[in-house]
């Protein structure tokens, strides 16, 4: 790569796991280009959370244009050839940012990713079978930044005495993609849990946003000790909440990713739908439980492998 970089440009576009799991790459570049005015391209719902962390000294969100939408595909060259970036790191690895290397004009600049014809391609063969971690430490690697540390939240401050919640309370995390509903533990397992924990002493605290609105809301129906904060807590509130838990029981979604990364000790449940191996939650303290169908996982085996704090 070029010797010193200026203006730098970082793309991690979404999901939420994918996002929390890049914070230590871009931990890295941010170090690794300390004097750099250093970019972050990625999707509104991650642009408050990136700001926060302090790698960054701009942040643009991508509303993704459609195919067909040429003037904004126009507008967005316009404003990428604009800013004169003289290095990108791709992080998000699609068909989308490879579309925007190809739109960046020429001479292109110094390029960390999968497009074709880039100046530092991540050209293992294998990179599809490696974990998500694994993966962008080895792909920073080949453009030069060896010390790629895993993500760290310590830069999130702030309390959660808004909540007021007892202490020892535990997290609930039982949503997910919709479209995946096999990587969702049944509700009734989970209304299992709840009552399980409650009569130790443990408050549930349930997490979820959006559709998975009225699922948890069932649980937390059928468990009145718990407290439901179904779209109630940003990206930030949900570190918090997590430094302060006993212990979180989660299905694999990108909360869990955050809530472990953070340090709370985790249990997440698997089925044959996704592969830990690629992208299980990383943290001090998970638990990985695992069946190719999850009602075959009983509330019992998942209580017993919590970890409380």
């Amino acid at each position: 790569m070029t010797a010193v970089a200026r203006k730098i440009l970082v793309i991690k576009l979404s999901a939420l796991g994918d996002f929390v799991q890049a914070m230590g790459p871009c931990a890295a570049i941010r170090q690794a280009h300390s004097e750099a005015r250093i970019t972050l391209l990625t999707t509104a719902p991650y642009a408050e959370f990136g700001a926060l962390s302090g790698y960054f000294d701009d942040i643009w969100t991508d509303d993704r244009p459609r195919w067909y939408q040429l003037g904004k595909w126009l507008a967005f060259k316009r404003h990428l050839d604009a800013k004169g970036f003289d290095r990108v790191y791709d992080l998000q690895t699609s068909d989308r940012s490879g579309m925007y290397y190809r739109l960046m004009k020429q001479p292109k600049p110094d390029w960390s990713g999968i497009a074709p014809g880039c100046s530092h391609p991540h050209n293992n063969p294998e990179r599809d079978f490696m974990h998500t971690i694994e993966r962008q430490r080895e792909q920073l690697s080949d453009a030069g930044i060896e010390d790629v540390p895993l993500p760290n939240f310590d830069w999130i401050e702030g309390e959660i005495d808004c909540f007021d919640l007892p202490a020892g309370f535990v997290l609930l995390v039982p949503g997910g993609s919709a479209s995946r509903p096999a990587k969702r533990w049944p509700a009734d397992c989970y209304i299992a849990l709840a009552k399980r924990l409650a009569e130790k002493g443990c408050a549930c605290v349930l997490i979820g946003a959006g559709d998975e609105a009225d699922r948890n809301a069932a649980i937390a129906a059928a468990c009145p000790q718990a407290v439901n904060l179904t779209g109630k807590t940003s990206m930030a509130d949900l570190a918090r909440l997590a430094r302060d838990a006993a212990g979180a029981v989660g299905n694999d979604n990108g909360p869990m990713h955050l809530i472990s990364a953070v340090g709370c000790p985790s249990v997440v449940v698997y089925s044959s739908d996704s592969d830990p191996a690629l992208c299980a939650q990383r943290g001090p303290a998970v638990t990985i439980l695992r069946r190719d169908n999850l009602a075959d996982l009983r509330p019992d085996e998942v209580e017993a492998a919590i970890r409380l704090r």
